[in-house]
């Protein structure tokens, strides 16, 4: 394999020499078309039929040809090759390279180094074995009934980001990749048609009876469509917030990446989703991570933000926002979403200043604070007491249990979360 010494070349090469015996290349290609589709790829039938016929063309005793051959009929752009290259490396090549990826995925030995896998493989493993809750169960968690199961997995998503282990860092990330997030739908200035509606769509019904000769045939009724709204996130990803940000990253990738409903067919979804990171500085972290592969996509914003868990100054962050990207991002009923623990070392006037215009340009401005997870939380730090009475709701974030609250709290117009409780813990004015 390119990338692979000569040994492993040639074992792969024997391989797949094998592999190519009547009868069972069609089933194995069948097969790997089946473990791109888990890992996310679209690969359907015809696909598979293509690779097979290409195939037939190469040599597939050379391990480069057989894989030029397949990703050219199985990938659909050069987004797809990341996770392409791990499933195939994993599925063409002998047992003991499965065994080497899936070790780097598990969580080590204590106070062994931390290894970290590479981009696609962990998509590339879950498809292979069966599923993402596969890579984090240990073998012995099958004799565990469904009871202590439930009773586990519910203190998972109760727990603390900041005090999980590796292992359970994994599964957190598989439950929150399962997590959808509601988008409230918008009236639409056009109608749409409705078996029930009350309006009537008179040029359809006139088009409908030049083609019937003038005879007028039954009412087509119409009624108010709806609209997607647009969501954008700003997230502070300075070293007090990496862990919390990290996730909540997890959770846009999720949406980002979710397939789009078919027109006409009850909830619209999200229109266009936009991510953005700031620390010292804001940086449009959108088109890395829309990357299908999660890590890839993480790997790609960490190198977009040159101040990647450095310092933090929010108004200056949301001034950039305000000044250049709010008019391209923000458009009718749009969503915004701020993630930061609101310790602001800059001017508490600016930040209260520009969070209240980004509060009038959208429709809803949400903020999630992992720092209210504490139950004597309360808005003494300047940062957080200019922008508290700016934002429309309050929410923290620290765990699966609070991103599933806050995918709840959107759904729900007049929801303000924590908000109104603590705007009566605000020290007076002229104290802050």
């Amino acid at each position: 394999m390119s990338g692979t010494g000569s040994g492993t070349g040639q074992a792969g090469g024997t391989a797949l020499a094998a592999s190519g015996a009547p009868g069972q290349l069609a089933a194995n290609v069948m097969h790997f078309a089946r473990a791109l589709r888990a890992a996310g790829l679209r690969v359907g039938p015809d696909r598979s039929a293509l690779a097979l016929e290409a195939l037939s063309a190469v040599n597939i005793a050379d391990p480069r040809e057989m894989r030029a051959a397949l990703a050219a009929c199985l990938t659909s752009g050069p987004a797809d090759r990341v996770v392409f290259d791990a499933v195939f490396d994993r599925f063409w090549q002998d047992p003991a390279r499965l065994e080497a990826a899936l070790s780097q995925l598990l969580p080590g030995a204590e106070g062994g180094p931390a290894l970290t896998p590479e981009a696609g493989d962990r998509r590339a493993l879950a498809a292979l074995l069966g599923g993402e809750e596969a890579l984090s169960r240990p073998a012995e968690e099958t004799r565990l009934d469904a009871a202590e199961t439930l009773s586990a997995e519910e203190r998972l998503r109760q727990q603390d980001f900041e005090q999980m282990s590796a292992e359970e860092l994994t599964q957190a990330r598989a439950m929150i990749a399962r997590l959808r997030l509601p988008a409230p739908a918008l009236p639409a200035r056009r109608h749409a048609p409705a078996a029930r509606g009350a309006g009537v769509d008179r040029r359809a019904m006139l088009r409908a009876a030049l083609r019937r000769g003038g005879e007028i045939g039954p009412l087509i009724r119409t009624a108010p469509g709806r609209k997607a709204p647009d969501l954008v996130a700003i997230c502070d990803m300075s070293g007090s917030m990496q862990r919390y940000s990290r996730m909540m990253l997890h959770f846009l990738h999720a949406v980002m990446n979710a397939p789009r409903r078919p027109r006409g067919g009850g909830d619209p979804g999200w229109g266009q989703v936009h991510a953005f990171a700031f620390g010292t500085q804001l940086t449009n972290i959108t088109r890395p991570l829309k990357q299908r592969d999660v890590d890839a996509a993480l790997a790609a914003a960490a190198q977009e933000a040159p101040d990647w868990q450095g310092g933090t100054r929010i108004g200056g962050a949301l001034h950039a926002f305000n000044r250049d990207w709010a008019r391209r991002v923000l458009g009718p009923g749009a969503v915004v979403v701020l993630i930061t623990d609101g310790l602001d070392r800059g001017d508490p006037a600016e930040l209260a200043a520009e969070a209240a215009r980004l509060r009038r340009l959208s429709r809803r401005l949400v903020w999630l604070n992992p720092l209210l997870r504490y139950d004597g939380f309360a808005p003494r730090a300047r940062g957080v007491a200019a922008l508290l009475p700016q934002v429309d709701a309050f929410r923290a974030s620290h765990s699966v249990q609070a991103l599933d609250d806050f995918a709840r709290l959107l759904s729900e117009a007049g929801d303000s979360g924590e908000k109104d409780r603590l705007l009566k813990l605000l020290p007076p004015a002229e104290s802050r």
